[in-house]
């Protein structure tokens, strides 16, 4: 594919973790990659990865719970790569308390970052799929979404993505744009570490205690989640949408 058939695809939260194993799947694929993160150093090593390996990358910065800098980063993205035909909203944060404890803060950061960022992002991103005849989007849910323990913030904003990409599915069908969103279980990222070491556990027992409970027997990792979002992206996928996929080793209740 020369690089002016190339799809260009942004992933959001792309610095590390599951956001930085998806960029560079989908640079793989062939997609010019527009790794955005909070700070546009922080894609630096996502970048150069896919640069490495022959790919087009660019790392920009954006808070994407911010509307003007959701929207200019798109349209820098759009300058300098193309068009983006192809978004995963996968930017999060963690604001982990028991109700009780939970501040206004705690709620407002996780609902920003998550669903007002995914928001922000699609919407800005729409007119450039419409235009394409084609689009792509692929929002990160989670197993939380069913319930957590200490998660009322990050549980609500998950579950809320997953309404939000069923109605994205069924506005944007008619343009050629499919809306999925993936749900990981356990995967070893910074994120659950950093829930071990809220619960007080070593990571590498919070990881085994996990893999106990999941029917395969080991905890995800980042390239897992990789693979189901490069499937919704691809061109195989196009009468697929709407749809939530569990990634979590095994059925959830």
């Amino acid at each position: 594919m020369s690089t002016t058939d190339q799809r260009v695809a942004i992933v959001t939260g792309a610095a590390r973790g599951i956001g930085a194993a998806t960029a560079v799947r989908l640079a793989a694929e062939g997609r010019a990659v527009a790794v955005l993160d909070l700070e546009e150093s922080a894609g630096k090593d996502t970048v150069d990865a896919i640069t490495a390996a022959g790919g087009r990358a660019l790392a920009v910065g954006c808070d994407v719970s911010d509307s003007e800098a959701a929207a200019a980063a798109v349209a820098r993205v759009a300058e300098e790569l193309g068009p983006p035909q192809i978004l995963v909203n996968n930017a999060g944060v963690l604001r982990d308390n028991l109700l009780f404890k939970m501040s206004d803060a705690d709620w407002d950061t996780v609902m920003n970052v998550h669903l007002r960022g995914a928001f922000l992002m699609t919407r800005a991103c729409q007119k450039h799929m419409v235009d394409s005849a084609f689009g792509r989007v692929v929002n990160l849910s989670s197993s939380s979404a069913l319930g957590n323990r200490g998660q009322a913030n990050y549980s609500a904003a998950k579950a809320g993505l997953q309404g939000f990409t069923k109605t994205l599915a069924i506005e944007l069908g008619k343009f050629g744009i499919t809306a999925n969103a993936v749900a990981p279980g356990f995967i070893a990222t910074d994120m659950t570490a950093a829930t071990a070491a809220r619960v007080g556990m070593e990571f590498d027992d919070f990881q085994k205690a996990a893999a106990d409970a999941i029917p395969v027997r080991r905890v995800g990792r980042p390239e897992d989640v990789a693979g189901a979002i490069a499937y919704f992206t691809s061109d195989a996928a196009g009468f697929v949408s709407g749809q939530v996929l569990y990634v979590a080793g095994g059925p959830l209740d």
